[in-house]
Formats: C-alpha cells, sequence, structure tokens
C-alpha cells in the first residue's frame, strides 16, 4: 500500500500535479490506511484521503467505521499541516444485481457515519449501462447531497443530472479510463450546462497508462467536439479551467487553490515554452491542453514548497521510489505465486 501510493504520488508530482485524491478502496486493517496516509504526507502533495473498504469486503458488513472515526479523532498528527483532508469512499448501494446490493442499513448506516464526522463522500455512480440508475437510487434513499461527489456518472439520465443539481453534488471524470474499459462517452457539457462542478481525474495508471492530465485535457476537449461535430463546442480554456478551478471546487477545496488569487494557498506549476513541441508558442490555454504534455513541466510548487525543479523531482527520489515499489511488486507475486 505504501510504495504503490508513494510511486503513484511521484508520478503526480512529477506530471504537474499539485492534488490527488486517494480513493482508497482495499483497507484490511487500521495498518493499510496509515500505510496510504504516510506515503501522501511523505510526497508534499495537496491531498484527500478518503477512507474506503476492502476487496472481498462483507456486503453485511460496514466498512471499519471505528477506525474511520479514530483517524478523523487524530486528524491533526496525519494531516501534514492541513495539506491532506480526510472524506469516505463510500461503496454505495451495490450493483443491479440483487446478489451484489448492500442492505439499506449497512449503506445508510457508513453515509449517516461520515456526515456526522462532517466528512466529504465519493462514490462510483451510474458510470456504465450494467449500473444505469444508481444516481437515481441514492436519491431515492435521501442521501443525494451537497457533500456528495459522483465518480463517471457517463450514464446519467437528464433527471439525474437534474437531481445532481438540486442536491449541489459534484462530478470526478476520467474519460482515458472510461473509454478504456467501455464506460462510453463523458457527459461534459450536459454537466457544464446543470451548473455541476466537474473535475478531471486520471482514475487510475494501470488502466490511464500514465498520469498525463494534459493528455487527459485534451481528451476531453476532442470528445467533446467530436460528439457535437463542433470544432468549436467545447474551448481549450474552459477544458483548462475544468483541469484546475472546477476540479478545485468538485473537492471543495476552491477556496484554498485552483487559480493563482490573493489569499489562495501557493499550489503552481511552471511549464516550459521552450521544449520544441511548444516552440511556437500562442495562446496560453490553447497551448497547455493542445501541446503540453508533463515532460514540459519544469517546476511544481505546494503550499509554497518546491516539489519539482529544473524538470527533477526535489522531495524525492525517483530512483529508489520506483526501486522500491519494483521490489514490493515482486514480493507481492512470490507471495501469491504469480510468476
Amino acid at each position: 500500500m505504501y510504495q504503490g501510493t508513494r510511486l503513484s504520488a511521484a508520478e503526480a508530482v512529477n506530471s504537474g500535479m499539485t492534488f490527488v485524491h486517494s480513493w482508497c478502496h482495499n483497507i484490511r486493517s487500521p495498518e493499510y490506511a496509515e500505510a496510504d496516509i504516510k506515503a501522501l504526507r511523505e510526497s508534499g502533495l495537496r491531498a484527500r484521503f478518503s477512507y474506503g473498504w476492502m476487496q472481498g469486503h462483507k456486503n453485511e458488513e460496514t466498512i471499519d467505521l471505528a477506525d474511520m472515526e479514530r483517524l478523523h479523532r487524530d486528524w491533526a498528527k496525519y494531516s501534514n499541516g492541513g495539506l491532506i483532508g480526510l472524506g469516505m469512499a463510500w461503496r454505495g448501494q451495490g450493483g443491479n444485481n440483487p446478489a451484489t446490493a448492500v442492505p439499506a442499513e449497512i449503506y445508510t448506516k457508513e453515509v449517516e457515519a461520515a456526515r456526522r464526522l462532517g466528512l466529504p463522500i465519493t462514490v462510483h455512480a451510474s458510470g456504465s449501462r450494467p449500473v444505469i440508475g444508481q444516481v437515481d437510487r441514492i436519491g431515492k434513499a435521501n442521501l443525494l447531497a451537497k457533500d456528495i461527489q459522483v465518480i463517471h456518472a457517463n450514464m446519467a439520465t437528464k433527471e439525474e443530472i437534474a437531481a445532481l443539481k438540486a442536491a449541489g453534488a459534484s462530478v470526478s471524470m476520467s474519460p482515458f479510463t472510461e473509454l478504456r474499459i467501455g464506460f462510453g462517452l463523458p457527459q461534459t457539457s450536459n454537466f457544464i450546462a446543470a451548473g455541476i462542478p466537474i473535475g478531471l481525474s486520471i482514475d487510475t495508471t494501470v488502466l490511464s497508462g500514465n498520469a498525463d492530465m494534459f493528455a487527459i485535457m485534451k481528451a476531453t476537449q476532442n470528445v467533446e467536439n467530436g460528439i457535437s461535430e463542433n470544432e468549436f463546442k467545447l474551448t481549450a480554456r474552459r477544458v483548462l479551467e475544468l483541469a484546475t478551478l472546477e476540479g478545485a471546487r468538485s473537492m471543495g477545496v476552491d477556496d484554498q487553490t485552483g487559480s493563482l488569487k490573493a489569499g489562495k494557498r501557493a499550489d503552481l506549476i511552471l511549464v516550459s515554452t521552450r521544449d520544441v513541441n511548444m516552440g511556437v508558442f500562442t495562446d496560453p490555454a490553447h497551448m497547455l491542453v493542445t501541446a503540453a504534455q508533463p515532460s514540459n513541466v519544469d517546476t511544481v510548487m505546494v503550499d509554497g514548497r518546491i516539489l519539482k525543479r529544473n524538470g527533477k523531482l526535489t522531495a524525492v527520489d525517483p530512483r529508489a521510489v520506483v526501486a522500491d515499489a519494483g521490489t514490493a511488486l515482486a514480493g507481492i507475486r512470490k507471495r501469491g505465486n504469480w510468476w
């Protein structure tokens, strides 16, 4: 857990990200949660750690609410001076198959526990055709509210989009992974038209291949313009907003970051305009969305601390991070007889 989060955090910084959401859904003991948080602290990133369940968790049992409450009670010693927030990765109500459904008394207890602690909640819902209608079922259970962020929502109906708007909820889209696994096309324009805060996400590099937010921006614009058959449907500047200020708004941290404004924290990146692919520099938003890539990221700063400078990571040793992650994976494969 520690090595995986440490590796992904290093890639995020290297790619020019200043905020990550660790949607942690393989917490097998309190030590697993603490290992994930430790890696986030060491990375220097601004982050949210969302407490989830473990793979194979019984539907008839809640997640470890007592441990989530323990972390909340002692959060000051885990938050890295306030850089890391605590949330809940909610498994929701389960799929459309009754055999995989989580009992109402269980999923309701989980949501109530998070709200009692004032924790933001994130859930996968209505992402693909097999689970269509999940947002509607959350609404009918009277659980849809401003503190909920829905991941994907590719198959959200007009009624569900209206319900998200009415509740004040937000959406996280990850077009690379959604396209990769056949979830369908993102509803970018529909969410924008409804005034729903949207965040852009890598999701998981196991599916996306890398942590390239510049590529995610490009895909978001190209897919939307392709759907509408209109080259100018979604502008580069609007997409850049989705990756910065709108992303911060969808996570509820736009009062701290997401734009360069007096009173906000010093989270910023510097992108080189001297590289070959950026050599004929025109409109900045257009260049960042259509041309830039992680190799162009010269400097990354989070809360005033330099995490990357002159194209090199400064807070961690990338060679050690990669080597340790490789050793950890080899150990897992050996113990599991996966050679």
